[in-house]
């Protein structure tokens, strides 16, 4: 693609990580950049202590035992290495781990431990040669650590969460998105559990509880998964399939009956998926997110299972992952936006596919009605410039990058260009994107840089104002608008509505769970509990199953004083685990004057709740 002397300038001053840069007025010059790129030069991470320039793990070894008793984990991790010609020491991110004993080509070492930060924890630093083959960290986990939940019972069940920085709380290991590599490991587990982990895995018990795992291509550590429980396995196509516990299994199995015909469109949009597998498990409720696309292995909220197929565009993005995050990952947190922006945008030619336009385009709008609202929300905070899809996040966690500006502005931005240039046109870059940076990293300066040279010209750059849209606060003026002749009825519906209103004449049964979330969130804000007993008399919304439009009730219930919903409120923040949830009903009781209630109902719930969550409940109600 064209580009004049005047971008490319101005290209250059943002481009960081290259040492030059060059007019592009001749066609060497176009190569040069294509070689830059594929170079794959690592920038620093500020969420990392590792040194991957230096030395750099290429393939792990884990053996490990869990003990449900103690909640430890008592593992030995052998890392090989590449080392830079004048390397001196390799240097793991570790956090809470305890009891280590080093080893660099099979003779024990001397190493040391770095002052302990509470966001990152420590720097484990090992003196290698450039010579060294293998360094091997024998260790323990803590009962506390950060990304593992260990969760009680008859058949007890524990994950991890290891997104965005808590792999390092579980695994020593160069804890950065932008450090790939393959693995291998051997669990041992009771034997009347199952393992499983992101890579190649079993699909039944047996009986030494022994399992081993392989993971052939590199992934970087946020990837590394593991699950243990009491769980079954039903296939649904030829590469696909659901694990849950043994009274889910027929739910779960129904729910995910189209994830082989998403695979396939998946395929036909942007290239063959290359992890061979893609299973999903459905976890404890405790599970903080909706899912975590962990190659091969899918984690899951079981809030996803409404019993009607409803909520599954969550399975489409985290499918979409596998090109956009996991394929193709960004280079360091600041460039989130890399990951979900891309995701997002997957995930609704996904929908569109497989249940047409209109169905796309009310998740369109929820997802822009959100990134509205939370925009709007972080313009006013602290941080405004974290409205910019190019994040400055040093000093801070990864989680504070993880809204909807990373998942829906860069979804915008990159649905704006498809708009503007043609699908054809935008699909065959984009799919040319993914092969031509499978299994490397990418950061939004060489994004643009690469954006330039094989798709945009000067002029369409500065029609789309790229700049304000990657660097620039807020959201910009030529945001897509979406068309949904259903949302359009929906929303001249809600506004009609008063506290005389007869609701029997909402076509409540007749609409998807979008129509339903979007009008009682286009609810005027004059109706109050009232109206509130009314349409819950008359649909029963205190007990409906599918959990976002109950989310969504419980939250206008809040806020317009409708009491009589506030023990399901209880009962659904004390059973669920998923901060999409949590953080707006506790925050709706705080605006409401009602924290103390808050506080009573997070002191039960507190227990079951993953580290991620915790952290986010206890800094909104402790202030």
């Amino acid at each position: 693609m064209k580009t004049s002397n005047s971008l490319w300038a101005a290209l250059c001053a943002v481009v960081l990580v290259f040492s030059h840069c060059s007019a592009p007025d001749k066609k060497e010059d176009k190569t040069n950049i294509q070689k830059r790129i594929a170079m794959n030069k690592l920038v620093k991470d500020h969420h990392s202590y590792s040194a991957p320039n230096e030395s750099r793990v290429k393939h792990l070894s884990w053996n490990a035992e869990v003990d449900f008793e103690t909640r430890i984990i008592t593992a030995t991790a052998t890392f090989d290495l590449t080392n830079a010609d004048d390397a001196k020491q390799v240097i793991f991110d570790v956090k809470d781990l305890t009891d280590y004993k080093i080893t660099v080509d099979g003779k024990e070492s001397a190493f040391e431990l770095g002052e302990d930060n509470p966001l990152l924890g420590r720097a484990l630093t090992i003196p290698i040669s450039a010579e060294t083959k293998q360094v091997t960290v024998a260790y323990k986990t803590s009962p506390d650590a950060g990304a593992l939940l260990w969760v009680d019972g008859e058949k007890p069940f524990l994950f991890s969460q290891s997104q965005a920085i808590l792999a390092r709380t579980w695994i020593p290991c160069m804890d950065s998105p932008g450090v790939r590599y393959t693995y291998d490991a051997t669990v041992k587990v009771r034997k009347d559990l199952l393992a499983l982990m992101s890579a190649e895995n079993p699909t039944e018990k047996n009986d030494t509880g022994v399992y081993t795992f392989k993971m052939d291509q590199p992934i970087p550590s946020y990837l590394l998964a593991l699950a243990v429980g009491d769980v079954e396995y039903r296939a649904i196509g030829d590469r696909t399939g659901v694990y849950a516990v043994p009274d889910m299994i027929e739910a779960a199995h129904y729910e995910f009956q189209e994830m082989d015909e998403m695979l396939v469109e998946a395929e036909k949009l942007y290239g063959k998926y290359v992890w061979d597998q893609y299973d999903v498990i459905v976890l404890p409720a405790a599970f903080p997110f909706g899912g975590m696309e962990n190659p091969r292995l899918t984690f899951a909220t079981p809030t996803i299972i409404a019993g009607d197929r409803s909520l599954t565009s969550l399975i489409a993005h985290e499918l979409a992952h596998s090109w956009s995050g996991n394929l193709v990952t960004n280079s360091t947190w600041d460039d989130f936006w890399l990951n979900e922006g891309f995701t997002v945008y997957f995930e609704m030619r996904i929908m569109e596919a497989v249940y047409g336009r209109e169905y796309s385009e009310m998740l369109a709008l929820l997802s822009q009605q959100g990134l509205i609202s939370e925009n709007e929300e972080i313009l006013s905070g602290d941080n405004p410039e974290d409205t910019e899809l190019k994040l400055s996040l040093a000093g801070r966690s990864p989680d504070d990058g993880m809204t909807a500006i990373a998942y829906d502005k860069g979804y915008f931005f990159l649905r704006l260009m498809e708009e503007k240039l043609g699908r054809e046109r935008f699909d065959k870059f984009l799919k040319d994107y993914f092969t031509a940076h499978s299994f490397q990293v990418m950061d939004t300066e060489r994004f643009i840089d690469y954006l330039m040279a094989n798709l945009l010209s000067e002029e369409e750059a500065k029609e789309l104002d790229i700049q304000a849209w990657i660097y620039g606060k807020g959201l910009p003026a030529n945001m897509p608008k979406i068309d949904s002749d259903k949302m359009t009825k929906v929303d001249a519906l809600a506004a009609s509505m008063t506290d005389d209103s007869t609701v029997s004449t909402i076509p409540w049964g007749e609409w998807k769970y979008q129509e339903k979330v979007r009008f009682l969130s286009q609810l005027p804000e004059a109706l109050k509990a009232p109206f509130m007993t009314k349409l819950d008399a008359a649909f029963d919304i205190t007990n409906i199953g599918n959990n976002e439009v109950l989310f969504e009730w419980l939250e206008q219930s809040i806020y317009r004083d409708y009491e009589a919903s506030f023990n399901r409120a209880d009962k659904f923040l004390v059973s669920v685990g998923r901060r999409k949830f949590l953080t707006p009903l506790y925050k709706a009781f705080k605006e409401t004057g009602r924290i103390d209630l808050a506080r009573e109902i997070y002191k039960k719930a507190r227990p079951n709740y993953h580290s991620v969550a915790i952290e986010t409940m206890d800094d909104l109600l402790t202030k």
